[in-house]
C-alpha cells in the first residue's frame, strides 16, 4: 500500500491510497474537495486519471471535502461511499447520477478486498467519519476534521503503520489572529478542528509500536505553520521535526509506502 495527498486544507482535500499494482490495483480517494478539472490535473501529477479510481470515500459534507465528488462520480461511474447523514446533508440522489452507497459508521466494509474501517468523530457535520485502511495487514489511519479526541478514536488509531493527522491551528495564532470571534469559537470548539497540542496529545496517547510514518494535515494558512506542527508532533512521537511529513494545500505530498 502507498498513499499521497493531492491537497490538504480549507481550500480542498483529497487523499489517494493505492493497494496493489497494475490492472488489479485498488485506488481509493478519500474526499474530493476540488472541482473536476482541478482534480484531474492533480491526479495527472501522480500519473493517474479519474477512470483509475476504484471508489471515493467521503468523510463529511463540507465543501472542501465533497465539492467535486458528485460530478466526478457521475461522469466516470466511480462508486461513492458515505454515511446516511452525509448523503442527506449533501442532497445526493438518483437525479445527480451519483447515488451513494451508504456505510454504517460503526461497521467495516470492503472495496476490492481492501478493508475500510469508518471512525465516527466529533465535528460540526451531520454524520462525520474518518477512516482506517487495512490492506494485507498494513494499516493507514486518516484523522482530520474533528474538534477533540474520544476513547473510540484512540482505540481505532492505535497500532497503525502510518497516520495522517490534522494539525489545523496553533492556539495562540488563532486566538490573536484576525478571524471573527464566532469563527474562532467554532474552530477551537469540541466540534471544530484540532490544534497542534490536541493532535500531539492524540499521537502520544495511541499505541505507536508499529508507527513508521506521521503526516501533519489540514494546516491553516493563517493560524499555523509547518514548523509549529512538526515541533508538536515530533515531541509526541520522539523523533526529529524533519521526520514529520506535512501535507500542503497546493502540492499535497508525494507517494509514501506503508
Amino acid at each position: 500500500m502507498r498513499f499521497c495527498s493531492l491537497g490538504s486544507g480549507s481550500e480542498g482535500n483529497a487523499l489517494l491510497i493505492e493497494c496493489g499494482a497494475g490492472s488489479t490495483a485498488v485506488r481509493l480517494l478519500i474526499d474530493c474537495g476540488f472541482g473536476m478539472r482541478e482534480l484531474q490535473r492533480r491526479l495527472q501529477r501522480v500519473g493517474l486519471e479519474p477512470r483509475d479510481l476504484s471508489a471515493m470515500l467521503i468523510t463529511h459534507e463540507h465543501g472542501d471535502h465533497v465539492g467535486g465528488a458528485p460530478r466526478l462520480a457521475a461522469k466516470f461511474g466511480i462508486p461513492l461511499h458515505m454515511t446516511c447523514g452525509t448523503a442527506l446533508a449533501t442532497g445526493l440522489g438518483r437525479a445527480d447520477g451519483a447515488m451513494p452507497s451508504l456505510i454504517d459508521p460503526h461497521r467495516p466494509f470492503e472495496v476490492g478486498g481492501v478493508r475500510i474501517e469508518p471512525v465516527p468523530v466529533p465535528h460540526d457535520a451531520r454524520e462525520p467519519v474518518q477512516f482506517v485502511i487495512d490492506a494485507g495487514g498494513r494499516r493507514l489511519g486518516v484523522l482530520t476534521d474533528l474538534g477533540r479526541s474520544t476513547p473510540h478514536v484512540l482505540r481505532a488509531m492505535s497500532r497503525l503503520d502510518a497516520l495522517v493527522l490534522e494539525c489545523n491551528h496553533d492556539e495562540a495564532l488563532l486566538r490573536d489572529g484576525n478571524y471573527p470571534a464566532m469563527l474562532k469559537r467554532r474552530i477551537a470548539g469540541d466540534y471544530g478542528h484540532l490544534a497542534n497540542a490536541a493532535a500531539a496529545h492524540i499521537l502520544g496517547a495511541i499505541d505507536q509500536d508499529r508507527l513508521r510514518t506521521v503526516v501533519a494535515a489540514h494546516l491553516s494558512r493563517s493560524n499555523n505553520s509547518p514548523e509549529l506542527a512538526r515541533a508538536a508532533l515530533s515531541a509526541a512521537w520522539g523523533c526529529a521535526p524533519e521526520d514529520i511529513v506535512v501535507a500542503d494545500q497546493d502540492d499535497g505530498f508525494g507517494w509514501i509506502a506503508v
